[in-house]
């Protein structure tokens, strides 16, 4: 029986974006030795600089005597690059060694990647997250893993340096489909409540009030309660979460109910709306830019003055 991995275990970290930082950097002080790798190399070197980690010169020298690697990436065509290209992960990946995906990833895609390292005597765990910058620099994110119960609890030690909530939801894929499928749910919660934001205004009530009303109400939810009070009303849409990415998970969400049979008029309609804004507002602006869309249609812009 494999162990878990000790404090000094090496564990590499490729993908250091807005929410890939933090999760490293904890990692980094939990006290494991770490490896990071970016694409954009001044990211790795700033986080090497400040005594945290090694910058790697390319994902196979991160990968070269890690027990655990994670991939937090935009999509999951970067982790198979990341993977199987050219100094790729692959190629230095050691027997026993595990590739933890934090990416917002397609399942099918998931169960390719672990299928073609389970052949190298690699294990594999889809383990999407969920809490955002705040949770990850605090270390409470939500972890959806996929994948083999014995694989998880080796890897445990180091996903609990920014992970409070660790889940084994299923087979390889479940994470990243649970994923997918909760961000449909905040694509719906966050356009409708766009939606009935700017009736209300056009009805005369301000949406700070309208806000106060429904967070009240059974009609609350992360957006009405969070996301538009603070990026919205605000006008300040930080970009922590891109529209692009949600408009992604939106699809995947879409492809796994079409194949599955479901009907899922909501997360359809979903994938539409957020692929018109995305293709509207480019690839950039936060996810909760989105309801600028319904604003310039509507003619109301939704802002805590009068």
């Amino acid at each position: 029986m494999r162990k878990a991995p000790e404090k000094n275990t090496a564990v590499a970290f490729l993908g250091l974006g807005a929410i890939g930082m933090p999760m490293a950097r904890r990692i980094a002080d939990a006290g494991f030795v770490l490896s990071v790798w970016n694409r954009s190399a001044e990211k790795a070197e700033h986080l090497a600089g400040s005594g945290h980690a090694r910058a790697a010169a390319t994902p196979a020298d991160a990968a070269r005597d890690a027990q655990i690697i994670f991939t937090c990436l935009p999509t999951s065509a970067e982790v198979e690059i990341v993977t199987f290209g050219g100094d790729g992960l692959a190629s230095a990946m050691s027997r026993g060694s595990i590739l933890v995906d934090c990416t917002s990833g397609d399942p099918h895609a998931s169960r390719s990647i672990a299928e073609r390292l389970q052949a190298l005597g690699v294990d594999f765990l889809d383990a999407p997250v969920s809490g955002g910058v705040v949770g990850a620099e605090a270390g409470k994110l939500t972890v959806m893993c996929g994948g083999d119960a014995a694989a998880l609890e080796r890897a445990r030690p180091v996903l609990q340096a920014f992970g409070s909530r660790i889940i084994l939801c299923g087979p390889t894929g479940a994470g990243h489909a649970i994923k997918a499928l909760s961000n449909a749910l905040l694509a719906i919660h966050l356009w409708s409540a766009g939606e009935v934001l700017v009736a209300a205004a056009k009805a005369g009530v301000q949406p700070s009030i309208a806000l106060d009303v429904i967070n009240g109400s059974a009609g609350r939810s992360n957006s009405s309660e969070n996301l538009i009070p603070q990026r919205v009303l605000t006008r300040k849409f930080p970009a922590t979460f891109r529209l692009a990415l949600l408009d992604k998970d939106v699809r995947i969400a879409s492809s796994l109910a079409r194949e599955s049979g479901t009907p899922a008029d909501f997360i359809e309609l979903a994938h539409e709306l957020f692929a018109r804004a995305h293709a509207d507002l480019g690839d950039e602006v936060d996810h909760t830019a989105a309801l600028q869309v319904i604003e310039r249609e509507a003619g109301v812009t939704l802002s805590a003055t009068p």
